[in-house]
């Protein structure tokens, strides 16, 4: 096999990652709704929050809690109890994506597979238990544990020491985030696949050893069939 090591990025590669329906199991363990205008207001105070967190401006824990701070204000509770609500939400009920199963199956044994993830630590070991997919992966790298978030170039780092530093083009990096995953690749010297469902168009000056729009496209790739 080319790619003797392969790492995967979790949220939107290998899950699913539908943040509405986790906020609202999240919102309804205390009897409180929550709807799609609510949903945009969180998408507007989250997303900024978590390219600041991607940039090193702030860190794990200030994302986790200024992300809910409307909610905890409005219902007279803490942020940090809304956010582990959420994550364990989200940690239950994230399944696996089309093809990520038949492609895990098809590399046990042929490569040393690893994760690296923004996620948050709580959430990844649950939903690679609930899914049952935890045997498939020798390493897994959380940015919370690391200190340092996709796409910075010592968390790659990181990951390859915990690999046995191995020959950086037979090291392959998968994900859906072009900048997080493909450009953090890159920058770390190793082989890139963007995972391209929606068929964006590819970002000035990045550019990815391979584009795929599904999983199922990865495992031929890898595996030929």
């Amino acid at each position: 096999m080319q790619y003797p090591w392969i790492l995967f990025d979790a949220d939107d590669t290998l899950f699913d990652f539908d943040a509405f329906a986790g906020l609202k199991l999240a919102f309804s363990r205390f009897e409180q709704a929550f709807e799609e205008l609510d949903f945009k207001h969180f998408l507007d105070v989250s997303m900024p929050l978590w390219r600041q967190y991607q940039d090193g401006e702030i860190s794990s824990e200030e994302l986790q809690r200024r992300r809910f701070a409307h909610w905890a204000d409005k219902h007279e509770m803490c942020p940090g109890e809304i956010n582990t609500h959420f994550v364990e939400a989200m940690g239950q009920t994230s399944k696996l994506l089309p093809g990520a199963r038949e492609l895990l199956d098809a590399l046990s044994g042929k490569a040393t597979l690893g994760i690296i993830t923004n996620g948050f630590t709580r959430m990844q070991q649950m939903r690679l238990d609930s899914n049952g997919v935890s045997e498939h992966f020798h390493h897994l790298v959380i940015s919370e544990q690391i200190g340092v978030a996709k796409p910075h170039k010592g968390i790659f780092e990181h990951t390859l020491a915990l690999l046995g530093n191995p020959p950086k083009d037979q090291v392959l990096m998968v994900g859906d985030n072009p900048h997080a995953d493909v450009l953090g690749g890159l920058n770390a010297g190793i082989h890139t696949c963007w995972l391209n469902v929606e068929g964006q168009v590819r970002p000035e000056g990045i550019d990815p050893h391979y584009e795929i729009t599904d999983l199922f496209q990865l495992k031929k790739l890898l595996v030929g069939h």
